[in-house]
């Protein structure tokens, strides 16, 4: 049995604007998942670029699951974009130095944590994930929409700000979807099954 190979970056013959992201990675914050592609309209190598405010000095993470289908243009703002709301001023004084460097002794940015994108999830088009959203495994985000608060397991969204327009499936299809987490696994199971992966037979898949 033959299947593609995890460790390529461009696993499409002559075609160096889909990658599997992983490999093309240099920042050890960005965590990513066998499998999981990126497609850029120009260079794959924008993904890192529409990583916004990232900065080593706060330690978040994006975490981004096996099997995940992102489309060019897609942006994921991280917590270093967070601004002070609970002051008069949402403005930075501090880090301008000076008299100002002091400003924010005592007080600390907000942060909402690491992004956590699960398994299997695709990210349409223009789409801007916000910080510490986590979307579950099986979602689908819609081209445009922006992600402001965590998207449960096999839920379609869309909007600005995302609403949720549809489950993909049964309550207790998704249920059984999680608890398999086919994602996980080994290749020849996932290529013997991919006849029900494909066509949405949650029911026949094997426990």
């Amino acid at each position: 049995m033959s299947v593609p190979d995890k460790d390529q970056k461009f696993p499409l013959p002559n075609y160096t604007r889909l990658c599997f992201l992983k490999n093309i990675l240099t920042n050890p914050n960005i965590i990513v998942g066998d499998y999981t592609y990126y497609d850029d309209f120009e260079d794959v190598r924008n993904f890192e670029k529409n990583v916004k405010y990232h900065f080593d000095f706060i330690g978040d993470k994006l975490i981004i699951g096996k099997f995940c289908m992102i489309a060019s243009d897609v942006v994921f703002i991280m917590n270093g974009a967070n601004h002070l709301t609970a002051g008069i001023t949402a403005y930075p004084f501090a880090i301008f130095g000076g008299d100002w460097s002091t400003a924010m002794d005592g007080v600390s940015y907000p942060t909402k944590g690491d992004t956590v994108i699960g398994h299997d999830v695709w990210l349409g088009h223009g789409a801007t994930i916000m910080p510490g959203v986590h979307i579950g495994d099986g979602a689908i985000v819609a081209a445009n929409s922006t992600v402001v608060k965590d998207v449960a397991p096999y839920t379609v969204v869309g909007g600005n700000p995302v609403q949720e327009i549809k489950k993909r499936f049964s309550e207790a299809q998704i249920d059984k979807l999680e608890a398999l987490q086919w994602w996980n696994w080994d290749l020849d199971k996932i290529t013997e099954n991919l006849p029900l992966l494909v066509r949405g037979e949650v029911d026949s898949l094997p426990e």
